[in-house]
């Protein structure tokens, strides 16, 4: 299928771009959305009684979370990655930074096949 550009969008290599750069977002972004959920909602709740913000940001954290780990699957699908790579960008999304160090170190250096 060509896009406006004339570039074929179903060429493999243009699918596997693709997928990379949504996971990169989606670790930038699901990573932001835990540092907000850690450090600025869940004192509000606790020290102040606040508990609206953990309600929203919880919910988008968890939607970006189940987005991370689908895109996570299926970049270790199209890149042909070991078990230990794909379970260590899991295993980071739980640590707080984690998400940030995945996008820097194991996802921008990927070249498509």
């Amino acid at each position: 299928m060509k896009t406006s550009s004339g570039i074929d969008s179903g060429h493999p290599k243009l699918q596997k771009n693709n997928t990379l750069s949504r996971l990169r977002l989606i670790a930038i972004l699901e990573g932001i959305s835990f540092l907000v959920l850690l450090f600025i909602a869940m004192p509000l709740k606790y020290f102040y009684q606040q508990p609206e913000m953990v309600r929203k940001v919880g919910m988008l954290h968890g939607w970006l979370f189940v987005l991370y780990v689908a895109l996570l699957l299926l970049a270790a699908y199209q890149f042909k990655w070991t078990w230990s790579k794909t379970i260590l960008g899991f295993v980071l999304s739980l640590i707080p930074f984690g998400t940030f160090y995945a996008e820097r170190k194991m996802f921008q250096n990927e070249t498509p096949a």
